[in-house]
C-alpha cells in the first residue's frame, strides 16, 4: 500500500486516498487503513436481497428515503469510516458526488467468517455513535437469523433475534418480511468444504 495507508488519516484523507485506489475496498477504523476481504457469492446475494426489500419497503411507504447497497459509507467519527453492506439513508437526497451517507438510519451487515467478530461488536458500538441511525441489521447465513439492534429514543439499544416474520423498522415507518432476506441456499453459505483424504 502507499505512505497513506501507513500513517493515520482523518475521514476527508482516508476518502481521497480510497478514491484514488484502482482495485480493493476500504474502511478506516480508528485512522488505520482495512483492507476488506473478498465476498463469497452467498453474501453478494444476501445483501443484495436485503437492499432489494429495503427499497421495496420504502416504495410501499412513499417515504423520503433511498436504499443503498454497499459503497456509501457510514461516518461514525472523525478517524473512523465503514461501508455496510447495504443502508437507508432518510431526508435530502445524497449528492450524486458524495461518499457518504449523511443521514443513515438503517444500516445492515451481513457476517461472513472473516467480519463477523468486528461486525458484533466494534461496529455494532461505533455505527449507534452515528446519531440518525435507529437499527442495525446483522444477517448471519450460517444461522439464518437477523439480529435487530434498535435504538428509540435515550433508551438503550435492544436486540430481537428474529426467525421467521416481519422486521419493523420504525423510524422511519418500514417493514421487510425476513424471508425476503434469505433463500434455500443460505443455510449451507459458511459450511467449510470436506477435507481431502489419502485413498
Amino acid at each position: 500500500m502507499s505512505d497513506a495507508a501507513a500513517k493515520r488519516l482523518s475521514a476527508p484523507q482516508f476518502l481521497a486516498w480510497a478514491q484514488a485506489q484502482e482495485t480493493g475496498r476500504y474502511e478506516l477504523l480508528r485512522g488505520e487503513i482495512v483492507a476488506m476481504a473478498p465476498e463469497q457469492a452467498g453474501h453478494n446475494r444476501a445483501k443484495f436481497r436485503t437492499c432489494r426489500a429495503l427499497a421495496d419497503a420504502i416504495a410501499r411507504a412513499s417515504l423520503s428515503c433511498e436504499a443503498f447497497v454497499d459503497g456509501l459509507a457510514v461516518a461514525i467519527d472523525e478517524f473512523t469510516v465503514y461501508e455496510p453492506d447495504a443502508l437507508v439513508n432518510c431526508g435530502e437526497p445524497v449528492a450524486n458526488d458524495s461518499l457518504i451517507a449523511p443521514s443513515p438510519v438503517v444500516v445492515v451487515e451481513v457476517l461472513s467468517p472473516s467480519t463477523r467478530s468486528i461486525d458484533k461488536s466494534v461496529k455494532l458500538a461505533d455505527y449507534f455513535r452515528a446519531p440518525s441511525v435507529a437499527h442495525y441489521l446483522v444477517v448471519d447465513l450460517g444461522r439464518r437469523i437477523v439480529l435487530h439492534y434498535r435504538r428509540k429514543g435515550d433508551s438503550p439499544i435492544t436486540v430481537a433475534i428474529v426467525q421467521d416474520g416481519t422486521i419493523t423498522l420504525d423510524p422511519p415507518g418500514l417493514t421487510i418480511e425476513f424471508d425476503e432476506i434469505f433463500s434455500s441456499q443460505d443455510a449451507s453459505a459458511f459450511v467449510a468444504p470436506p477435507r481431502a483424504t489419502n485413498a
